[in-house]
């Protein structure tokens, strides 16, 4: 059976895509295509303010992207040298909490200790904050994109737990999107089951996919990879097979197969 998979590869230096790989644990045949493009902003406001750790509390990410705006910002030698000498060191007194385990490994990468990975998402995530910071103290940094939702910095904001939010990337649709879709279903045919990654990925694809499936459609299994995707499609009127309980590979597939057994159609 194929499963569409609407995300970025996983980068390409890291060999074969987890998803992918766990899905053929399953003996499903999975495929990637890239849904969104992003342009990074405001990189110099984002390290003027990684160079004052002295002014917040701890960081927060709830997006691989915002540790990508920060790697850009550390390709450039005297940043990556005041980082390495002394900012790395200040921000590790404090506290990194991120949202799941791809977030969570760019942390590290970038020299700090990620905290909460396992909340899963951000209302997850807001409750593991609001459990360790205490009202009125110094604002968390948060980096984010312009899409971000309001659970998590509303939460926050009613437990009076400063956040300090940040736009850094735009998100739009990957230009070749279209045309990679409809290259797929002329030549896989219709999948068995499409994996959603993200609301935005519910936006920019949706219509397309129920276009190119047809009347076939109402045997496909929408899947998604946590609630808030769940919840754009379940907006849009669909009713959705499967949720990751997590939003790991091992979830996904796991999730995935149960949607695909004879019994749940």
């Amino acid at each position: 059976m194929k499963v569409l998979l609407l995300k970025d590869p996983k980068d390409k230096d890291s060999g074969q895509d987890p998803y992918i790989k766990e899905l053929g644990s399953y003996s499903l045949e999975a495929t990637l295509i890239p849904v969104l493009s992003f342009e990074f902003t405001s990189l110099d406001s984002l390290f003027d303010k990684l160079s004052h750790p002295e002014c917040y509390g701890g960081l927060v990410f709830t997006s691989p992207r915002a540790l990508e705006a920060i790697k850009i910002c550390l390709k450039e030698k005297s940043k990556k040298e005041a980082w390495s000498k002394s900012l790395k060191q200040m921000w590790n007194i404090k506290p990194t909490y991120v949202v799941g385990k791809a977030t969570a490994s760019l942390v590290e990468e970038i020299g700090l200790t990620p905290q909460g990975e396992k909340a899963g998402n951000a209302e997850k995530l807001a409750e593991y904050i609001c459990s360790r910071e205490k009202p009125n103290s110094s604002a968390l940094l948060f980096p984010c994109g312009a899409l971000k939702r309001e659970v998590l910095p509303t939460v926050l904001r009613e437990k009076g737990i400063a956040l300090e939010s940040l736009t850094v990337y735009q998100t739009a649709q990957h230009p070749d999107l279209q045309e990679s879709l409809s290259s797929y279903f002329s030549q896989q045919g219709v999948p068995a089951s499409v994996v959603f990654f993200s609301p935005s990925g519910v936006k920019f694809c949706l219509q397309h996919i129920q276009e190119l499936s047809g009347d076939l459609i109402n045997q496909v299994k929408l899947a998604a990879i946590g609630p808030s995707t769940a919840e754009a499609l379940q907006g849009a009127g669909i009713a959705v097979s499967c949720t990751a309980g997590s939003p790991t590979p091992q979830d996904l597939a796991a999730a995935i197969h149960r949607a695909l057994q004879p019994h749940n159609c």
